[in-house]
């Protein structure tokens, strides 16, 4: 029988960084206030208070 990881600690170290991976791409697509969209709204509260 082939194996195609060398080691069972190999596997699991593959395994264990998709899923850190998958983890910190659920995590920004579904957080409630996206990074990028909190920065716009603070640009234009800036711009209004400025104008004011």
């Amino acid at each position: 029988m082939v194996s195609v990881f060398p080691s069972r600690e190999s596997y699991l170290r593959l395994i264990t960084t998709y899923l850190m991976e998958y983890t910190e791409d659920w995590e920004i697509e579904k957080s409630y206030i996206q990074p990028d969209k909190l920065q716009q709204v603070m640009e234009i509260y800036e711009a209004q208070f400025k104008a004011a």
